[in-house]
């Protein structure tokens, strides 16, 4: 028998089933666009996760107190000094902060504030949607003027963040104009919200609203990417030197990249856990093909006497019945890929991230034929193996 003549003849024989194969394609599509859809919405996530990072400065550690209550020997202004003594660190910049009423116009609520350097803002990528940022004459001469993250201004002003530049803010009595709206950031992998917080001068932060009670968080910036374990190790041997009453023990130092890896792993592990559960359903429907391939057989008993009676081979029988598994395996994948693509504009108006891959349509229809050849062998093989005489006589 022809090739042109076996494919032929698979094709009719699936025709004269539709019904039946329609049914066992279901299966596949299913689990096929299931797999694309999971792919899809692993990618989504990790794209998700990379942008909300993009912002961040993946070499920025942060150093902070271990513990919500008084610590023993407090970080100072003194110690950024002394981690830039590290061939691995760039800079440091000390940050306080405290919490306090905030007042704007007639609404008010309890908010935090930040007190930070304007070296600060550059090494963590902040930057400006209106106004300008912090800048060093706001330090140097104490000027009380105010940067706000986005979501802040967003609820201080009832949805209309643009009006509140220029205007001013009352933080615990104290009235500090509005320079700048921050363009929003997301999670920044550090001790602080930006998007929920108010940035002042240091200097301003100290002498107008902490006092003596200022004891800084300190964020240090590694030299690149690669000298961020270094850069860790010199840290705590600096606080070890330095702070005799606890040591680094009593501080929590934190680098920007392991939240990073942390959060794309997460997202990674969720993928393989939905790509599971879509590869049981694709195993599910795989048994379906196998118990209709099985039915076929029986149904078909005679004809296939009939073929090997004139003359048709073990290997031709075979690859009749493995045809008709592996075109509906195939057809039901691309089906279910399609289905799959139609259905990432639904995720996303549910505001679940998902962006189609060439991988996922790949993995999809992999997975389909590999299920239609593993599911239908059996039944085909046991088609071929047929004694032509029994299977004549077979009612």
């Amino acid at each position: 028998m022809k090739a042109r003549q076996l494919i032929k003849l698979v094709f009719i024989n699936i025709y004269h089933n539709k019904f039946r194969s329609l049914l066992t394609t279901l299966g596949v599509i299913v689990g096929t666009a299931t797999i694309f859809l999971v792919v899809a919405i692993g990618a989504g996530g990790e794209a998700q996760v990379n942008q909300q990072y993009s912002k961040l400065n993946v070499g920025t550690i942060m150093v902070t107190s271990a513990t919500r209550g008084k610590v023993k020997d407090p970080l100072t202004k003194k110690d950024a000094e002394r981690f830039t003594e590290s061939a691995h660190v760039a800079s440091a910049f000390p940050v306080v902060n405290g919490s306090g009423t905030m007042k704007y116009g007639n609404y008010g609520n309890k908010g935090s504030f930040f007190g930070i350097v304007p070296e600060y803002q550059e090494a963590n990528h902040l930057s400006v949607q209106i106004g300008r940022l912090l800048e060093d004459d706001d330090e140097s001469k104490h000027n009380r003027f105010a940067v706000l993250g986005s979501d802040f201004a967003n609820t201080y002003t009832d949805g209309n963040p643009d009006e509140i530049v220029g205007k001013s803010i009352e933080i615990n009595s104290r009235t500090f104009e509005v320079v700048g709206l921050l363009n929003r950031v997301g999670d920044s992998g550090s001790f602080m919200s930006y998007d929920d917080s108010v940035f002042l001068p240091m200097s301003v932060a100290e002498k107008y609203l902490l006092g003596n009670r200022s004891n800084p968080n300190i964020t240090v910036v590694a030299k690149d990417l690669n000298s961020v374990s270094s850069a860790i190790e010199d840290i705590k041997s600096i606080l070890d030197e330095t702070h005799r009453l606890g040591g680094s023990d009593q501080f929590r130092i934190v680098d920007a990249g392991s939240r990073l890896a942390s959060a794309q792993s997460t997202a990674k592990t969720m993928s393989m856990l939905l790509l599971s559960v879509a590869v049981v359903v694709l195993i599910v429907s795989g048994i379906g093909i196998m118990n209709v391939m099985f039915v076929t057989v029986k149904e078909r008993t005679k004809e296939i006497g009939t073929l090997k009676a004139i003359g048709a081979t073990r290997s031709e029988i075979l690859s009749q019945f493995l045809g008709e598994a592996v075109v509906i395996s195939f057809v039901g994948g691309i089906l279910g890929s399609i289905i799959g693509y139609g259905m990432v504009p639904v995720l996303s108006y549910f505001e679940l991230a998902a962006l189609p891959t060439l991988n996922g349509l790949m993995l999809g229809l992999l997975f389909s034929v590999v299920t239609g050849v593993f599911f239908g062998f059996y039944p085909a093989w046991k088609a071929a193996d047929l004694n032509p005489i029994e299977a004549l006589r077979y009612e």
